[in-house]
């Protein structure tokens, strides 16, 4: 769960400023505890202060020597999910409301109530402009009604905004806006082509912004020509996309490049365009991080693709009555469970136990358990307590060969295969493995 200012956020640096404040309530309170502020960056942050929220209620002081630009405060576990960006221009206080049903509402910060205001305004405007060309419509007194009434918006918001920090984004964000009625291939031709009309990529004020990001990403995987309906078609549209982008972000910074291509990645996997993401990694991500020395970067990734859904397991093989037997050279099941445990793991002696009988009266199912260990004396005995279950041991516990392989970070972890020793689904308790195997 994400909360903006707006869909763009953005970073301008200057002299010292005076200290100044954030300050804002929490509903419900009780869910918030700790806030802390970072200063971002091009493809980074850094850490500015933190404070504690006390009934809901926070005041943040930032350091004298805090810069004008855009602040994240991230309010909970994980971090990228659960945080607000706002703009601080260096001279006014910032004050907001924060509920988990509203999200963001600003009280004081004329920066930020502008910003919220011209975006989901512009936005609107935007959407009825499309609903117009969906309904079918052909009025063209109705469309230039439209046409008249956004560019007023436009013009009326850029004036407003005038010594503002937010300005920077409202001019970089101006719609395509015809000067009469277009059919709709024409305007959707137009507007792809004026798409970054407005927009310098090489301005490091927008490169440290989420405005570049989210420009770029909608581009990619939006600025698709109508005609294109197949699968095929649309993901050669989508790499087309993004050999342009990656000709006009040629010449930015490398941190910056990695965190854009980064995200296109991620947004390709999550929309399972799987084909993209690794045109994505490999003609781009890949040599960009190692470059600018993000090898970390590229081992998280080779971990992600390595365990994703519909990924072949890596295999795993034990000792069983004196035979080598292997995963790999298990046959006839409809699924297979791989739990990774530890016989000194207090929930694990809990959980699997209960898998395990649970389990008793299933067919067609076989399961792996791999005991994460420091030795094999207390696993031998806790593992004949289930003789229903292949048993392979990792000595050296988290740094043997299977939990570095399955990026084993807790126990138990569990993974089903398909009869095809595929993943197909990363179960994150006993009770959800037995849930996914009865539906």
């Amino acid at each position: 769960m994400k909360f903006y200012t707006s869909l763009f956020i953005v970073l301008l640096t200057f002299g010292l400023q005076a200290q100044q404040s954030i300050s804002g309530n929490f509903t419900p309170a009780k869910d918030f505890k700790w806030l802390i502020a970072y200063e971002l960056t091009p493809g980074s942050q850094r850490y500015v202060a933190d404070t504690a929220v006390n009934d809901g209620y926070f005041k943040l002081d930032l350091p004298a020597n805090a810069v004008k630009g855009m602040y994240r405060l991230v309010y909970a576990i994980p971090q990228d999910e659960f945080y607000i960006d706002v703009i601080y221009n260096g001279a006014e206080e910032i004050s907001f409301n924060f509920d988990f049903e509203e999200g963001v509402s600003f009280t004081i910060s004329k920066e930020n109530i502008t910003f919220d205001s011209y975006f989901s305004t512009i936005g609107a405007l935007e959407s009825k402009l499309v609903a117009y060309y969906q309904s079918g419509k052909t009025s063209e007194k109705e469309f230039e009604a439209i046409l008249k009434e956004l560019k007023n918006t436009q013009q009326g918001f850029e004036t407003r905004s005038e010594g503002l920090l937010v300005r920077s984004f409202i001019m970089a964000n101006k719609p395509y806006i015809p000067k009469s009625y277009e059919p709709v291939t024409s305007y959707f031709n137009q507007k792809k082509k004026r798409y970054f009309e407005h927009i310098n990529v090489e301005d490091n004020m927008l490169q440290a912004s989420g405005f570049l990001k989210d420009k770029i990403t909608n581009y990619v995987f939006s600025a698709i020509p109508l005609e294109q309906t197949s699968q095929t078609e649309i993901e050669k549209a989508i790499q087309e996309n993004i050999r342009i982008i990656a000709a006009k972000l040629e010449t930015t910074p490398g941190n910056f490049q990695v965190a854009i291509f980064h995200g296109l990645w991620e947004t390709a996997r999550e929309n399972s365009l799987n084909t993209i993401a690794e045109v994505i990694y490999d003609n781009h991500l890949k040599a960009l991080a190692i470059e600018n020395g993000q090898q970390q970067l590229i081992d998280e990734i080779t971990v992600q693709t390595r365990l994703s859904i519909g990924a072949p397991s890596p295999d795993i093989t034990w000792k069983e009555n004196g035979t080598t037997k292997s995963l790999s050279s298990l046959n006839g099941a409809e699924h297979y469970v791989l739990v990774f445990w530890s016989s000194t793991c207090s929930h694990c002696l809990k959980e699997v136990p209960a898998l395990h009988k649970e389990l008793a009266t299933y067919e067609n199912i076989e399961v792996i358990a791999v005991g994460l260990e420091d030795d094999e004396a207390n696993w031998n005995m806790e593992s004949a307590k289930l003789p229903n279950f292949h048993h392979a041991i990792a000595l050296d516990k988290w740094q043997s060969e299977y939990a570095q392989l399955f990026a084993i970070q807790q126990t138990p972890t569990y993974f089903i295969l398909d009869k095809g020793k595929r993943f197909i689904s990363k179960p994150q308790t006993d009770k959800e493995v037995v849930a996914f195997l009865k539906d």
